[in-house]
């Protein structure tokens, strides 16, 4: 590979991502950075016939701890495949490589007047492969849906060091078996993304929030729900709960009085005109039975709102020095269970607790703050996790609506999998990685 592309004593940062407050610290025997999808199939080819694990990594911002190497071997780094394939603005779609950031590749999409919506946290380090490969979310997947929904084809490598190309820049496929889904979220486990076709669709015109505020967790998923039975087309329906709002208050642009328990952000963006009708319903709808709403439309007040709303989690996490937080997803009617449901769990365990997440989606961050120097409560906040799974299967919903199972949600999907579908999870893996090579240990069905 040369020298410039293996690092060996390799550098710290590889061996933790985003999870690392969960005290998940592995341990690799080197790093390798190829710069083409042919230097990727050499890698994992010697990889294979060595019996070496390989830890594929895209930008280390999962919170699962997808990325980290749990027991020596290849970290597979995908830095250096960023390139721009192709973009064809008039035909609405665009080709490049895993490890071009999220925020890029959107920034390159409105420079032809086009849009790719998924927009997960990060997106400054965050990469399209490991995005594909998590299948990650965001606020405005409540319209758009997520990253797998935008592939129309993928480049990738299999064991023991295949190139396979599925799809490309043809909008649909209804031949074989939709092996390109299969590979959208999963983790690394299979393969290795190097490359995707990505559709595109028009910038909308115009967007605007929408603020509510409201008594209780109760009375603000009743405005959300009002939302989604009067059949408008938001494009994000997020929310805190009492204890987000609390943590993140310094910089919240819209004023909370003493009595706000919950606070809902909706969308509507589009055309010009049909923003501007969208953003007046969603006023009239989420002012009843609201303390207070907000609707601006400049933007400098939309730009803080929203750059305030990705900073939630950092000040959550402030509030302590770390969290431990899980991405539970439930029905949209018993969001306000879930919300309730994750502070009482948190009291049981002498921790302090709080919620925010995409609300549109059922889709909540249950989060337990815990100080980093504090062993004991990292343990109580596993045991809270536990419960929150539990919880989640309880209400009729799942483990994760967009961070993946990884290592810290190993063997959980036994709580919401029938044992035939499982079985078929650990067939599939088999048939794919024989050898059990591509990254091992995370997104384990079950642990037996």
């Amino acid at each position: 590979m040369g020298r410039e592309a293996v690092l060996a004593p390799p550098a710290r940062a590889y061996l933790h991502d985003a999870a690392e407050g969960r005290g998940l610290r592995g341990r690799l025997d080197a790093v390798v950075l190829p710069a083409s999808a042919e230097e990727v199939a050499r890698v994992v080819a010697w990889c294979y016939a060595h019996g070496v694990a390989i830890i594929p990594r895209g930008g280390g911002t999962g919170l699962a701890g997808g990325a980290v190497p749990l027991d020596g071997g290849v970290v597979l780094g995908l830095e250096r495949l960023r390139r721009l394939r192709s973009f064809e603005p008039l035909l609405w779609r665009i080709a490049v490589e895993a490890g071009m950031p999220t925020a890029e590749l959107r920034r390159r999409a409105r420079e032809g007047g086009l849009f790719f919506p998924p927009d997960p946290g990060a997106a400054e380090q965050s990469q399209i492969g490991g995005n594909i490969a998590t299948n990650a979310g965001g606020p405005h997947a409540y319209k758009y849906g997520t990253t797998g929904a935008w592939v129309t084809g993928l480049e990738f490598v299999l064991p023991p060091g295949e190139l396979v190309r599925l799809g490309g820049p043809i909008r649909r496929e209804a031949a074989g078996y939709d092996l390109k889904s299969l590979m959208v979220g999963s983790e690394g486990t299979l393969g290795v993304i190097t490359a995707a076709w990505l559709r595109l669709v028009p910038a909308p015109e115009a967007a605007y929030p929408v603020v509510g505020l409201y008594p209780s967790a109760e009375a603000g998923c009743a405005a959300i729900e009002a939302v989604l039975g009067s059949g408008i087309q938001a494009a994000a329906i997020e929310y805190l709960d009492r204890g987000a709002i609390r943590f993140a208050a310094a910089g919240l642009p819209v004023p909370a009085g003493p009595g706000a328990s919950f606070l809902v952000i909706a969308e509507a963006d589009g055309v010009a005109a049909e923003a501007h009708r969208i953003r007046t319903e969603l006023v009239e709808i989420l002012g009843d039975g609201a303390l207070a709403t907000a609707a601006p439309t400049e933007a400098a007040p939309i730009a803080a709102l929203w750059r305030w709303r990705s900073g939630v989690s950092p000040a959550v996490r402030a509030r302590r020095g770390a969290k431990v937080s899980e991405d539970i997803i439930v029905p949209v009617e018993r969001l306000a269970e879930a919300v309730e449901a994750t502070v009482a769990i948190g009291a049981r365990h002498r921790l302090e607790a709080c919620s925010w997440g995409h609300a549109g989606d059922g889709n909540l961050h249950a989060t337990f703050l815990i100080a980093p120097d504090q062993p004991d409560e990292l343990e109580r906040a596993e045991l809270a996790v536990s419960e929150v799974f539990a919880l989640a299967a309880g209400l009729g919903g799942s483990i994760s609506g967009e961070h993946g199972i990884g290592w810290v949600k190993r063997g959980q999907l036994e709580r919401v999998w029938s044992p035939a579908a499982l079985a078929l999870h650990g067939r599939i893996k088999a048939a794919c990685d024989p050898l059990n090579l591509m990254n091992p240990g995370k997104k384990l069905a079950t642990l037996g």
